[in-house]
């Protein structure tokens, strides 16, 4: 009775006062963080995408399609976080796992309700890219100030593989690791900025991520 009435009292409220117009959506992921902590950490998210679309699913009203009433969701955007800690060769394969696990979801769900797309973004890059050699290898880096020391590092993630099944398929098996492959993060501080007038914060993709949820109002 008392989750009930939290959902009656609280929730509901929340929702029809902030969100009862809302049909775009944006669903941020950290990615890069899931696959550092392992196979479960990729698994756990791509069930969570399982449930986020199962809320809109067309035909049976789910717990948030009810409370956004009669409104439905068009768009939503699964936009894998912190691009701007892996070089921009990486970000086609970080957006294909993301793909990959969206469709998984979209299948389990039974899910064919809003337009539904992946993307890899950062909102503000922290980074700058280089190549550097290590052990006759060049390893394509990016570089910025760590965020717990305040001292400028380069840093390789390690590379991620071409084939998103190389990690979804010993997440869904229940790995407890991952057997050919180590996956690093780092937390970078934000650069400093030095705008001219009219211009803005350094990103990654955020004029495409726009494009996708409200690009069709603005034509």
């Amino acid at each position: 009775r008392r989750y009930e009435a939290y959902k009656k009292q609280v929730v509901q409220p929340f929702f029809r006062d902030h969100f009862a117009k809302i049909d775009r959506q944006v669903v941020l992921l950290d990615a890069l963080g899931a696959i550092h902590r392992g196979p479960q950490a990729v698994w756990d998210m791509r069930r969570a995408m399982g449930d986020v679309l199962g809320a809109f699913r067309p035909g049976k009203v789910g717990f948030l399609a009810s409370l956004f009433g009669v409104h439905r969701v068009e768009r939503i955007l699964f936009a894998a976080t912190k691009a701007d800690h892996l070089h921009h060769r990486q970000h086609p394969r970080l957006t294909a796992i993301i793909s990959a696990m969206l469709r998984d979801a979209r299948d389990r769900a039974d899910f064919s309700g809003a337009l539904t797309t992946a993307m890899s973004i950062a909102a503000l890059r922290a980074t700058v890219e280089e190549t550097i050699e290590h052990d006759g290898k060049r390893l394509d880096c990016v570089r910025g100030t760590l965020l717990d020391s305040g001292k400028q590092a380069a840093f390789y993630p390690g590379e991620l593989p071409d084939d998103p099944a190389k990690l979804l398929s010993p997440a869904r098996e229940g790995a407890q690791k991952w057997l050919d492959g180590d996956y690093q993060i780092m937390s970078f501080a934000p650069a400093p900025l030095h705008l001219k007038p009219g211009e803005g914060p350094p990103h990654i993709r955020l004029d495409k991520a726009a494009e996708f949820l409200i690009g069709d109002y603005l034509r």
